[in-house]
């Protein structure tokens, strides 16, 4: 079956996730460490969005992954961690908008402007990183901030919701197994601009028949990977809604993005945008 069609609520389409490599950490003397900051200076979304001082879904869920597959996660909000420490983590993941250095509607307190700095170079030292839907949409600015050169691309705007095909461009990334060659799903799908040519492209976003202006284009990547400096960088678009954050696609890819970020996969990122994707940029 070349294509599959997707039922975000259950995973009866897919492998089961405990067939992929993602128990990386099984025999290791130390539970590799993983930072999930979703503070959101920008627009909230719902599945980062603490109720009565609870973990917000998407905390609960990454947290529960975490649990089953041999990986810490420690959540916050609070950009003051980026003037500390980051060495005691080693991956750093993002679900965040807006310009975290100031203000916010959800009770995180700003990322200095040292606090940033420190996070980029740390990326390209090495430390891995990994950004979710809305991270691209953190630092937007009128020319290329340095953040957004990081992870690749610039959120420029998004449609109605709706069932959207998505291409599988890299078939052996770790994560995108027995999702077929392409696969549809029911989702708030990001455009973007400002691409960062020498990214590595999993998957793209197929616009034929798409509802809303900001898909009147060619093809573009919807989830990717990079070397930034020393550092392994991967991004992926989905996770705007509850159910997709639950479904096993979604996981099965983050789990892939998570291990290869962190070295416990390896896989070949050897730039392939314009092949992919050869008009993303029009």
């Amino acid at each position: 079956m070349k294509r599959r069609e997707m039922l975000v609520s259950t995973g009866a389409a897919f492998l089961g996730l405990s067939a992929f490599p993602f128990r990386w950490v099984a025999a290791a003397e130390k539970k590799q460490r993983v930072l999930y900051f979703t503070r959101s200076a920008g627009f909230e979304h719902s599945v980062v969005k603490r109720h009565d001082g609870q973990l917000a879904h998407s905390e609960k869920v990454l947290t529960e992954l975490g649990q089953e597959h041999g990986f810490e996660v420690e959540c916050s909000k609070d950009g003051t961690l980026f003037d500390g420490d980051l060495d005691k983590y080693d991956c750093i993941a993002f679900y965040t908008s807006g310009n975290l250095l100031g203000g916010s509607n959800d009770g995180g307190a700003p990322m200095s402007a040292e606090g940033k700095q420190k996070l980029l170079d740390a990326i390209e030292a090495g430390k891995p990183f990994v950004g979710i839907h809305a991270a691209t949409d953190t630092f937007r600015s009128g020319g290329i901030d340095p953040f957004i050169e990081m992870i690749g691309a610039e959120f420029s705007g998004h449609g109605p919701q709706q069932t959207a095909t998505i291409r599988i461009a890299s078939p052996k990334f770790p994560g995108v197994q027995g999702l077929g060659e392409s696969f549809d799903l029911h989702e708030e799908w990001y455009a973007f601009r400002k691409f960062n040519p020498d990214m590595h492209v999993v998957l793209v976003q197929e616009t034929e028949g798409m509802r809303g202006g900001d898909y009147n284009r060619p093809p573009f990547p919807t989830a990717w990977a990079r070397m930034h400096g020393k550092g392994r960088v991967y991004y992926n678009s989905m996770g705007h809604r509850e159910d997709v954050w639950t479904g096993q696609p979604f996981q099965q890819l983050l789990l892939g993005g998570l291990a290869w970020a962190m070295g416990n996969v390896d896989a070949d990122v050897t730039p392939n945008f314009e092949q992919a994707t050869p008009k993303a940029n029009v």
